[in-house]
C-alpha cells in the first residue's frame, strides 16, 4: 500500500460484497476468502472525512502562495482511522479516473499514501516519499536532493492528495522529530496537493506543541474518529454498525438478527472499536465455516481471543455464587 503499484491495485480491486439475492451458493473456499477480506461499512467517520477532503481540496485548488489547508484524523487505536483514510483515498483515485478516463489517467498519480517510520529522521521520511513513486535514491544523496526529487516527481505526476499515516510518531521536541516536521511543512508548500494526516490521539502528543505545532494547528482541521458509543441521543450507532456487518455475512444457517441482539455484549467486548468488532465477527464467521455450524452464536464469540487491547478492557460478568446457610 505504501508504493504506487500497491495502492493502485487496492483502489481498483472490486470491494468484497455479499452475494446478491438469488445468486448461486458460493463454495467454502470462496466464502472463507470473502470473510477474510469482508466488507467495509460506511461509517460516519468515513462520510465526514470524505466530505471534508473534497471541500478542502477545492478550497486549496488555486492556493499557490502558502500551504493549502489540511486535515488530521485522530482517535484511539482500533477506531478505524486508517480504514477511513484508505477508503477516501480509493474514492479520490476512482473519481480522478472517471473524470479523465482510464487512458488519460494512466500516467498520473492522484493519490499518495506514506507511513511515518518509527523515530523517522527527515532523510528517512523523505526516502519513504520517494519510495512510493519509485524515485531512485542513491546512498550518497543528501536530504535536500531527495526532497527536490520528490517535489519535482510528485508535481509532474499530478499528485492531488497526500495521506500521511502514523503521524503520532513525530515528536517535534526531539531534533530528528523537529527536522521531520520541518520536512513535511516544506513538502506541503512545494507540492500542489492537499495533505491529510492520521494518528493515534494526536492532540495528546507533542505534535501540536511549540512553534511547529502551532503552524500545523493553524492549518489543519481535526476529524475525530472515536469509538462507537452504544447510544447517542435517540440513536444507537453501535447497534447499526453490528446490523450492517451481520447483513453482510455469507453463512447458510445464521439467524438474521442474532448478532444485533448481542449488540450490548459486543460493545462491552470491543469497547466500541470498529477494528476489534470487525476482527471478532470475521473470526467468528471463519470459525463457523470451518466447524460446519455456519452460524455465529454467543458461545462462538466467547471462544475467540481478540486483540490484547480489547481483552484488557473486557471483564465478563459472572453471577456471584450463592452461599448456602445452615442453622447451627
Amino acid at each position: 500500500m505504501t508504493a504506487w503499484d500497491g495502492f493502485q491495485a487496492f483502489a481498483t480491486t472490486p470491494v468484497a460484497a455479499p452475494p446478491p439475492p438469488g445468486a448461486p451458493p458460493r463454495g467454502l473456499e470462496e466464502r472463507l476468502a470473502y470473510h477474510s477480506r469482508f466488507v467495509t461499512v460506511r461509517t460516519p467517520a468515513i462520510d465526514t472525512l470524505a466530505k471534508n477532503v473534497r471541500t478542502v481540496m477545492i478550497l486549496g485548488r488555486h492556493q499557490t502562495v502558502t500551504a493549502r489547508p489540511s486535515l488530521i484524523v485522530t482517535g484511539p487505536a482500533g477506531a478505524g482511522k486508517t480504514t477511513a483514510l484508505l477508503q477516501v483515498g480509493r474514492a479520490c483515485h476512482l473519481a480522478h479516473t472517471r473524470r479523465h478516463g482510464a487512458a488519460a489517467a494512466a500516467g498520473q498519480v492522484p493519490v499518495a499514501y506514506v507511513l511515518v517510520p518509527p523515530a523517522a529522521s527527515a532523510k528517512t521520511l523523505a526516502t519513504e516519499f520517494a519510495r512510493y513513486l519509485g524515485i531512485p535514491v542513491a546512498s550518497g544523496m543528501s536530504q535536500a536532493q531527495i526532497t527536490n526529487a520528490v517535489c519535482h516527481t510528485y508535481t509532474s505526476a499530478g499528485v492531488q492528495l497526500v495521506m500521511i499515516d502514523e503521524v503520532h510518531r513525530l515528536n517535534p521536541r526531539t531534533t530528528t522529530g523537529a527536522q521531520s516536521a520541518d520536512l513535511i511543512k516544506d513538502l506541503t508548500e512545494r507540492i500542489g496537493a492537499t495533505f491529510v494526516y492520521a494518528g493515534i490521539d494526536v492532540t495528546a502528543t507533542p505534535l501540536f506543541t511549540g512553534v511547529r505545532g502551532a503552524q500545523l494547528a493553524g492549518r489543519a482541521s481535526l476529524i475525530d474518529c472515536a469509538a462507537f458509543p452504544a447510544r447517542l441521543g435517540d440513536e444507537e450507532p453501535f447497534h447499526d454498525l453490528v446490523n450492517a456487518m451481520e447483513s453482510a455475512l455469507d453463512l447458510r444457517h445464521h439467524r438474521p438478527g442474532a448478532l444485533t441482539k448481542l449488540a450490548p455484549y459486543l460493545h462491552e467486548r470491543t469497547a466500541g472499536r470498529i477494528g476489534s468488532l470487525a476482527r471478532l465477527i470475521r473470526q467468528a464467521a471463519i470459525t463457523a465455516l470451518i466447524d460446519g455450524t455456519e452460524r455465529i452464536t454467543k458461545t462462538t464469540l466467547d471462544a475467540i481471543r481478540l486483540d490484547h487491547l480489547a481483552e484488557q478492557h473486557y471483564r465478563p460478568h459472572t453471577r456471584p455464587r450463592s452461599r448456602s446457610t445452615s442453622t447451627p
